[in-house]
């Protein structure tokens, strides 16, 4: 059950040659959502380390939030003060792009969430949310890629291009159905002289690897406007946050490109001065814009999320930080997204409600959110996923009425 608070990879071989980036093609399904011809896209953003939920949106409305979780309690007062969503919870205010999505019915927030894992291995943690199977164990695919892999077959599929974003791509798009992979800009693009020769020599003695280096010339230059070399977003930011969103929309936006992507950064593990995470939420709010401008008239048809492997305890320690949790926050974001809400079963914060006496307890299983997203944007049936997709969760049921 849960309530709304709105008041309380089998990658082919592949040549590197343009911004560093090394380049896998295939044909993944265009999608067009049957009952209104849309072509919906989807990205997932994958947060590493545990996020704090409660640090990220607090709950305002919950009387024992202020004494349970300390210095890292949000205030609606003070010098920075956090903005309020409704009458029970407010965003960080290191995201007021999200808030101003939210207000615009463009983006929520599902709290009080975790995956069916419960124990606080960051290894085993994100195996288990990007595999998308019950447990941890030797997976070489992640159910995004299996996603792709079940499509329905007919209409709604024309040839198109999925999109990893980083030198290695995250679990949850590896898998048997191929993708493009792109990496920001670490060193100088070879010039047109050096690709040619190349070219030519793959063209003579291996095809299939020219064939890769060839549409691989065929990406577009990203622009990456003005925010300067690598890492000069903000010390604290993660790598290339928001220049990876940048480059990721341009190639999304483009009428024959990929329409699901994924990325993921690291340093969301807060166990000391935690406070230093708020340059990494402004990162993936900024993240989130550059999807809005650059993706232009398809954002309509986008959704984007940003998941984490597992929450943070309640309480904070005597560092300044919190220690491996349980239940925490997704972010959803988009043109595509019935916004404007909270989803929240909320468990209360009194020492006798948090799961094993320290952490926010889970009410909603994020296999759910990601059913309901699958189901509403692509048609998947609840059979395949919970059985291909998301093995052996066939009692966990879509959540519906996220997509608008």
């Amino acid at each position: 059950m849960f309530s709304l608070h709105e008041a309380p990879s089998l990658l082919r071989r592949a040549f590197g040659v343009t911004s560093g980036a090394f380049f896998a093609w295939a044909n993944i399904p265009k999608f067009a959502r049957a009952n209104d011809r849309r072509d919906p896209r989807l990205v997932m953003i994958i947060l590493r380390g545990g996020l704090d939920g409660l640090y990220a949106i607090g709950p305002m409305g919950d009387p024992d939030y202020q004494n349970m979780h300390g210095d890292l309690a949000l205030a609606l007062d003070g010098p920075t003060p956090a903005l309020p969503l409704d009458s029970f919870f407010a965003v960080h205010p290191s995201m007021p792009n999200f808030a101003r999505l939210f207000a615009k019915s463009q983006a929520l927030a599902v709290h009080a969430v975790a995956t069916n894992y419960r124990d606080h291995s960051h290894f085993d943690g994100q195996e288990v949310l990007e595999s998308g199977y019950p447990g941890p164990g030797i997976i070489d695919s992640g159910w995004l890629n299996r996603a792709i892999s079940h499509l329905p077959k007919g209409e709604r599929v024309n040839p198109t291009r999925g999109l990893a974003v980083g030198v290695i791509p995250p679990l949850v798009v590896r898998g048997s159905a191929p993708l493009l992979s792109w990496e920001v800009q670490r060193m100088p693009r070879a010039d047109d002289e050096l690709a040619a020769r190349v070219l030519d020599v793959y063209n003579r003695r291996d095809p299939a690897l020219a064939l890769a280096l060839t549409q691989a010339l065929e990406v577009p230059k990203i622009g990456l406007g003005d925010d300067g070399p690598m890492g000069e977003e903000g010390k604290d930011t993660p790598p290339g946050m928001r220049r990876a969103a940048r480059g990721a929309a341009k190639l999304m936006a483009a009428d024959d490109g990929p329409r699901v992507a994924a990325m993921a950064f690291d340093g969301w593990d807060t166990h000391q001065n935690e406070t230093y995470i708020a340059t990494r939420l402004s990162g993936l709010d900024d993240a989130l814009r550059e999807f809005e401008i650059g993706l232009g008239d398809k954002w309509q048809d986008t959704v984007v999320v940003a998941i984490t492997e597992f929450g943070r305890t309640a309480k904070i320690n005597g560092t300044g930080g919190t220690d491996h949790g349980t239940a925490g926050v997704a972010f959803l974001a988009g043109g595509a997204i019935k916004g404007g809400r909270i989803i929240a079963d909320w468990p209360g914060l009194k020492d006798a409600q948090l799961y094993e006496h320290r952490d926010l307890a889970p009410t909603t299983d994020l296999r759910a959110v990601l059913k309901g997203l699958l189901a509403d944007l692509f048609g998947l049936s609840p059979a395949i996923l919970g059985t291909k997709v998301f093995p052996d969760s066939i009692g966990v049921m879509p959540m519906k009425g996220l997509v608008v």
